[in-house]
């Protein structure tokens, strides 16, 4: 194999689509005013107190113009649209065409935590209720993890690799690291990294519900009468997280070929730093998940007090906010009072494989304002009086680096350091 060549890498463009809107400026927009995207949910029916999810607002496949009946009907795995829409945003938002020259250099690699079960779900239901006849033939592709990134490759025309980073609620950032590190070291130019999920089912949200993982909407619970209010990570009252649907890609380029292309940076993936816990398959690990902090800030040939502001995972679970806040402490020392830390999963929910490039592109873009956004729905805990948890209301900050965590199912972490251009 050759030597790597050693290549910075920077985000070029973004696409996304969350419960704050159908696209990526939709998003900011809403995102920016500290609103929230939640309510009870409308894409199936359960009989569940897990009731309050986040959902795409007017997102229908066939309003796209490369999609018609027949598509939609036999790509029926909500991520492979999705997918192929977020891909194509993201390249007109980096202003990047692809071509004899560019085409062949560009990867693609979209994670998701649980792919294609919705596809399985109809044609589980096509054979109960209809015979083994009625199973689509395009089942199986269907749930393929690398299928939304190639049937992407066929609408835009890249030929690079794909892929799909599997690291459950770490895939976003998965593929960032990945990519990043195939373009640093000379395996491609551009590289396409996100996460997408379609997850909003009756089973998955039951399981979730028994699993005691999301928020149970009783009555005296602030969000039964407002749904906005469900999602309230490092609150004193936080009982959960809530449960979304959505995606976000961001294009990767190396820094060579911005003149190249008259392409505008964002921002520089300065470090990575990943790992596992070899500890409990949903309980995360302090002891790994500090060492997938001080990897990443090490990565970066950073020291933690450079550090301006951190994205964290922030689910609004009890448990996991707890210990991630214990690990910024190990890692940030004295230096953590000084160092906002927000979670935009308070304002979209947990989109699962999708958050960490959904909140990677927001940050970058908060980041390029000179803005952090905040931690809406917040009640101070005593337990973390000594973090800043940017509560309630955008802030005005000008700063150049932050940290963006994330940590799955199975016990896999993925930090990414950013640096502003």
């Amino acid at each position: 194999m050759k030597p790597p060549k050693n290549r910075r890498v920077y985000v070029v463009g973004y696409a996304a689509a969350t419960p704050l809107g159908r696209t990526f400026s939709a998003t900011w927009d809403r995102a920016v005013k500290g609103e929230a995207g939640f309510r009870r949910v409308t894409r199936c029916r359960v009989d569940a107190l897990s009731n309050v999810v986040g959902e795409i607002p007017d997102w229908d496949p066939l309003s796209l113009d490369f999609v018609n009946r027949k598509e939609a009907y036999n790509w029926n795995a909500g991520f492979v649209i999705l997918t192929m829409e977020l891909c194509k945003e993201a390249l007109q938002h980096a202003g990047l065409e692809m071509d004899k020259d560019t085409s062949p250099r560009t990867a693609c690699m979209i994670g998701s935590a649980l792919n294609g079960t919705d596809a399985f779900r109809t044609a589980m239901d096509n054979y109960l209720n209809q015979g083994p006849l009625k199973v689509s033939p395009y089942l199986l592709p269907n749930l393929c993890a690398n299928l939304p990134s190639g049937k992407a490759g066929m609408l835009l025309g890249f030929t690079g690799p794909v892929f799909s980073p599997q690291g459950a609620c770490a895939s976003g950032n998965h593929a960032i690291g990945v990519g990043s590190r195939m373009i640093r070291d000379g395996d491609c130019d551009f590289v396409l990294a996100g996460g997408v999920e379609t997850c909003i089912l009756p089973e998955i949200i039951h399981g979730f519900e028994n699993m005691n993982a999301t928020l149970k909407v009783v009555p005296g619970d602030r969000a039964y009468d407002d749904p906005s209010q469900a999602s309230r990570p490092f609150s004193i009252d936080r009982k959960g997280l809530i449960l979304s649907e959505g995606g976000g890609v961001l294009v990767l380029a190396a820094r060579e070929m911005m003149d190249a292309y008259g392409l505008t940076p964002k921002a520089e993936v300065l470090g990575i730093g990943w790992n596992s816990d070899a500890f409990h398959f949903i309980r995360p690990n302090k002891k790994t998940i500090t060492l997938s902090i001080r990897g990443a800030i090490d990565d970066a040939a950073l020291q933690p007090g450079d550090i301006q502001y951190v994205n964290a995972h922030g689910t609004s679970t009890s448990r996991g906010d707890s210990i991630e806040i214990d690990c910024l402490r190990s890692v940030f020392g004295k230096h953590l009072k000084g160092i906002p830390v927000s979670s935009n999963k308070s304002q979209i929910g947990h989109t699962l494989g999708a958050a960490a490039a959904i909140e990677a592109a927001l940050s970058i873009e908060a980041m390029h304002h000179g803005r952090i956004l905040p931690t809406i729905n917040h009640i101070p805990d005593p337990e973390f009086e000594d973090v800043d948890v940017v509560p309630n209301e955008t802030r005005k900050m000008d700063y150049q680096l932050f940290l963006s965590n994330a940590f799955g199912f199975g016990g896999t972490n993925c930090c990414v350091v950013f640096r502003g251009v």
